[in-house]
């Protein structure tokens, strides 16, 4: 099972990462609100640990928008924050439980056993226009019309997706799709996209692939 642990107190972090460890779970560590969107986004992990109080985006926003991009994994909001409110407006926006510090390292544990226990939700259906993703068959289809896809295209096309009218630089696309298999040649993704272009954007009223001269590539229904 992989966690990931979003936490801005490195004492806590390391205390969570050690904790979950023990117990067998395979556990990332992310310091603000922004890494932990991205990681997300891009990874599927089946427990997100999320304190509320975070730089740049607060976890009740960062848990709101996760579940808007259709992210499914499961959300245990760990907060200092008491109050009956706080705890209604984190399950309002989208997580699973709410444990509040200083808590016992029995329960926490016991919480996500209970957590990962639960079935995970079907990942909905990621929509750019008139194209349609389908993160759980691996489907994609634009204009009604089903589009095969090879595994390496699927999985650039959904990180495309996932960012949609982002502009995403080379090196983010070669980092999250290739990782380091691509050897340091970067000519692999022009091929790609040119793959992506022929099969989703070929013959349709307009594009959804765009090249942002001098940086990268971003998916969405207008060029700028």
């Amino acid at each position: 099972m992989r966690v990931l642990v979003v936490e801005d107190d490195p004492h806590v972090a390391r205390f969570l990462q050690r904790v979950l460890g023990q117990a067998g779970y395979s556990v990332e560590l992310a310091r603000d609100g922004a890494e932990a969107s991205d990681s997300a986004r891009l990874t599927s992990y089946d427990l997100l640990v999320l304190d509320v109080i975070l730089p740049s985006i607060d976890g009740f926003e960062m848990c709101r928008a996760l579940r808007e991009r259709g992210v499914t994994s499961r959300v245990l909001m760990v907060t200092g924050q008491t109050s009956i409110s706080d705890k209604i407006k984190g399950l309002d926006c989208g997580a699973d439980d709410y444990l509040v510090k200083p808590f016992d390292v029995d329960e926490l544990l016991a919480r996500v056993r209970a957590l990962l226990r639960r079935p995970a939700a079907a990942p909905a259906v990621l929509k750019v226009g008139d194209l349609e993703l389908d993160p759980a068959a691996r489907r994609v289809c634009r204009n009604g019309r089903t589009i095969p896809l090879s595994t390496t295209e699927y999985n650039l096309l959904e990180y495309l997706v996932r960012n949609a009218n982002r502009v995403l630089t080379r090196s983010m696309i070669l980092s999250h799709v290739w990782r380091h298999d691509f050897e340091g040649n970067d000519n692999v993704l022009d091929v790609y996209i040119s793959y992506l272009r022929s099969k989703i954007d070929k013959g349709q009223a307009y594009p959804l692939i765009h090249t942002m001269r001098g940086c990268g590539y971003r998916l969405g229904q207008t060029a700028y």
